[in-house]
């Protein structure tokens, strides 16, 4: 996932921004999942942030806030099994022109690949259920050994950057009227690959345990990804080469030219991208499963139109099949703008990145409000114990500077190409989600903790 973004991170930053930026973005994304994982040991619900909200909030508050990050975290992962969906597809199409030169990269070849991605991760979460524990572990021995075989090539082989170049120069290529201000918009970079560890909280319901699993999984998750991602991104550092051939490779993708430089060997080239893929493709298993669980729950709480039907739970093979279908209909349906519009379909992957940290946000700020003014926490088998309300804070102030410069496009001018497009659908889901619950959702939509109160009575 890193090196998806070099060409940006060469724009905005440089590779010192990546370096540097990446050990900023790790200490603040621990504090965040630190605090998303003592709430999943409070509360092991496949609702995750919006049923967190509900309990957490201002009684007053509870129903309209959890109804809206309900949404947000919704589109958060709806967009992300899109965009992932879109980096298999496309980085296939990059190989495909590494390896035939006669090949003409059409959008359309891409949107096709997207719904073959999908399609398989669908299936794999429908027929191949029971088997998924088994595939994931290879997949992570996978991606563990997948790690070296291409970390160790390109320092043996990559022509090497000087430490100077390679961690102390910021670069302003975007135009932008300081190296600073270009820098802050590049934190997106080390920034994206380190979201969505949180998706097993919405596998909570049929997880053993989870009040004692779940966090330590999204922790593991972090340590580990966080480890193998600084290497990695340190690699990319030094053994980026020649930086006019990277960004201006056919194959659409810098790491592909990355990889190609140091090797010279279409053959190690191809092998070293199937892991990528390999990985990716493993990855949009699990976000079919994260996202059909996230709009499950939420329509069994009666957050979305048709909630009754999309609530459905197969009774033979034990998960919510309809939610599967509509989560691989949305991707293949709004991947079709991107035989349309790259920047579209880039500005929804956007959206993704955006959707999750706001529901992080204000989860996290219902949290801090419940240890000053409300209850006593629930109790939890993981906590962060007496540095709990320091770390919740260090979250916000962690991320409110990275939500507003996501926003931003990547250079001026800004035309309609360029522009970060995903500001517009935020806030359109957000408006949309508004007049459902004034129409509609009001009425229909209680929030989970006031059903458990009123089963409870």
């Amino acid at each position: 996932m890193k090196s998806r973004y070099i060409g940006f991170v060469s724009t905005n930053g440089g590779t010192a921004m990546l370096f540097w930026g990446y050990l900023v973005v790790l200490v603040g994304v621990w504090c965040v999942y630190a605090s998303l994982s003592e709430m999943s040991s409070m509360a092991p619900t496949a609702g995750g942030q919006y049923h967190w909200v509900s309990e957490f909030a201002p009684p007053q508050h509870q129903k309209f806030l959890s109804y809206i990050v309900g949404w947000i975290c919704m589109t958060g992962w709806q967009a992300g099994l899109l965009s992932v969906s879109f980096l298999v597809g496309t980085i296939i199409q990059g190989l495909i022109v590494l390896n035939d030169a006669t090949y003409t990269f059409e959008r359309w070849h891409g949107t096709l690949l997207v719904w073959a991605v999908v399609s398989f991760a669908v299936i794999f979460n429908t027929y191949l259920a029971r088997r998924l524990p088994a595939i994931e572990g290879i997949v992570l021995t996978i991606h563990v050994m997948g790690f070296f075989a291409i970390v160790v090539p390109l320092w043996v082989l990559s022509p090497r950057a000087t430490s100077q170049d390679a961690l102390l120069t910021f670069t302003n290529a975007g135009g932008w009227p300081s190296t600073g201000l270009s820098s802050m918009i590049g934190i997106l970079t080390p920034m994206g690959s380190l979201l969505g560890f949180d998706c097993c909280v919405h596998m909570a319901e049929e997880v053993e345990d989870s009040g004692r699993t779940l966090p330590c999984s999204i922790m593991w998750s972090v340590y580990l990804n966080g480890a193998m991602g600084f290497i990695m991104a340190i690699t990319m550092c030094y053994c980026l080469g020649d930086l006019n051939s990277v960004l201006e490779t056919p194959t659409g993708y810098p790491f592909i030219q990355v990889f190609y430089n140091a090797t010279q060997s279409n053959a190690a080239t191809n092998v070293m991208v199937t892991i990528i893929i390999i990985t990716l493709a493993a990855c949009c298993v699990s976000l079919v499963a994260t996202c059909s669980r996230q709009l499950w729950s939420f329509a069994r709480d009666k957050g979305v139109p048709f909630s009754d039907w999309l609530a459905f739970v197969s009774p033979t093979m034990h998960i919510p099949l309809r939610a599967i279908l509509v989560s691989l209909c949305v991707t293949c349906i709004v991947s079709l703008i991107n035989i349309g519009s790259s920047s579209a379909l880039n500005a929804i992957v956007s959206l993704g990145v955006v959707a999750l940290l706001s529901s992080y946000y204000i989860t996290i700020a219902c949290l801090i409000w419940r240890r000053i003014y409300g209850d006593v926490l629930p109790p939890r088998r993981w906590s962060l114990g007496k540095h709990g309300l320091a770390v919740n804070i260090a979250s916000l102030i962690f991320m409110t500077p990275v939500l507003f410069f996501a926003f931003w496009p990547a250079a001026t001018p800004v035309e309609p190409s360029t522009m970060n497009w995903s500001v517009v659908m935020f806030f359109g889901v957000v408006i949309w989600s508004l007049i459902y619950y004034f129409i509609w959702g009001k009425r229909s939509y209680i929030g989970p903790v006031r059903v458990v109160k009123r089963d409870l009575e």
